[in-house]
């Protein structure tokens, strides 16, 4: 019989890890560390102790292993490439404060700070800078509005937020990407004592390995070997520059520069055969609505942040109108088509990942399953394109595995 360490080693062996932090969970004896690329991985640490049903559990919750759509609400709004919905609209939290430190409009901070301040949550749980070394990104447990503040703002690295063990409390908010909550919702029934926490995520475009971040330091004028005080990706504007500092130095770097040509190249393979970076296994969902120009594409030009908030469910949006009824946050109607445009990595990246990964398995490495996405549908209503990328897939995967 197949033990969970012969799993993870699997997952890990085939590039499918993300990276989310489920292991430890599973078996405590595990641990989330850095790998020689840059990237998060579970790691035998002490002795093995699996929970009951570790392997069952993992089979259907490992985003290595596979991602099922969640069954959509009766009432919602289908569309093939955002995910469902049962409310859209753009969204920016009405604390000026607030709205600048977040990454795009502070919708979500603010949802954290009114989540506690109310008692809806007892915690939040997520991810932010560690404190004592912010190169490097942590799981938090985030219990008042100044914790929600200094946790605002993007973090393009490693971090797996399933790592803390709040993220499996009831009582809880959970933060994450949306790999993790999608292992979260399909391992709760197993993992969480009662209803499964409120889930939160984002428009993720994937995890840049923790080197690029050390890299960009570095071109900046921080070596490798100095100490950081502090580290932002994103925010203090939008969509804000990449900013750290060093003692009495202070760096930056634009959106393009940071992400485009630094930290977005370096992300890792699970993340390039993602059928789900717009969070649909979440209650509620955060993303970027960014303007655009008279090509459609979309525009970073600095600005007030607004966000797009995306309820999955009734109980997204339940929470997010008693926001708006309390004066957290204002909203306006969002078109799906603008989403669509303002969010053209994501349409992509669905629109033809059937044929990606079946260039992946062709190539000898076999990705996860995935069910319930339509991703065949997607990827043949533009045969040319989907043999395009099947063949640069296949490619790039075969030159990785001979390397």
């Amino acid at each position: 019989m197949t033990t969970l360490q012969e799993r993870i080693a699997d997952v890990v062996s085939r590039d499918a890890c993300s990276g989310c932090g489920l292991c430890p969970r599973l078996d405590p004896g595990v641990r989330m560390q850095l790998d020689d690329r840059g990237y998060l991985r579970p790691v035998l640490d002490g002795e093995s102790a699996p929970v009951d049903d570790a392997v069952a559990v993992f089979d259907r919750s490992c985003p290595g292993m596979r991602i099922t759509a969640p069954e959509a609400p009766a009432d919602a709004e289908h569309d093939a490439l955002l995910g469902p919905n049962v409310g859209l609209w753009q969204a920016w939290a009405t604390d000026e404060d607030v709205r600048k430190a977040g990454s795009s409009g502070g919708a979500l901070t603010a949802l954290h700070a009114w989540l506690l301040e109310t008692g809806r949550a007892a915690r939040i749980t997520g991810a932010a800078a560690e404190r004592t070394a912010p190169r490097r990104t942590v799981p938090v447990t985030i219990t008042t509005r100044d914790q929600a503040l200094a946790a605002a703002g993007s973090r393009y690295a490693p971090v797996g937020a399933l790592e803390n063990p709040d993220a499996f409390r009831s009582d809880s908010a959970v933060a994450g990407k949306p790999c993790e909550i999608a292992a979260l919702r399909a391992a709760a029934p197993d993992v969480v004592d009662g209803e499964a926490p409120l889930l939160l995520s984002f428009f993720c475009a994937g995890t840049p390995s923790q080197k690029a971040t050390d890299s960009l330091l570095d071109e900046l004028g921080i070596a490798p070997d100095r100490p950081v005080d502090a580290l932002r990706y994103r925010g203090n504007g939008w969509p804000g520059r990449f900013t750290a500092r060093s003692g009495d130095t202070e760096v930056s770097a634009d959106y393009d520069e940071s992400w485009g040509r630094v930290l977005g190249p370096t992300t890792q393979w699970r993340c390039k055969i993602c059928p789900d970076g717009v969070g649909q296994a979440a209650d509620i969902v955060c993303a970027d609505s960014w303007e655009t120009d008279e090509r459609g594409y979309p525009t970073f030009a600095e600005g007030d942040g607004i966000s797009a908030l995306i309820a999955r469910t009734a109980r997204g949006r339940e929470t997010i109108l008693a926001a708006v009824d309390a004066g957290v946050i204002a909203v306006r109607a969002l078109n799906g088509r603008h989403l669509r445009d303002a969010q053209p990595l994501q349409t992509a990246r669905r629109r033809f990942l059937f044929a990606r990964l079946l260039g992946s398995r062709l190539a000898g490495r076999r990705p996860p399953r995935y069910r319930g996405f339509g991703l065949i549908r997607l990827t043949v209503s533009r045969p040319r394109e989907a043999v395009r990328v099947m063949r640069g897939t296949f490619r790039r995967v075969r030159a990785a595995r001979q390397s």
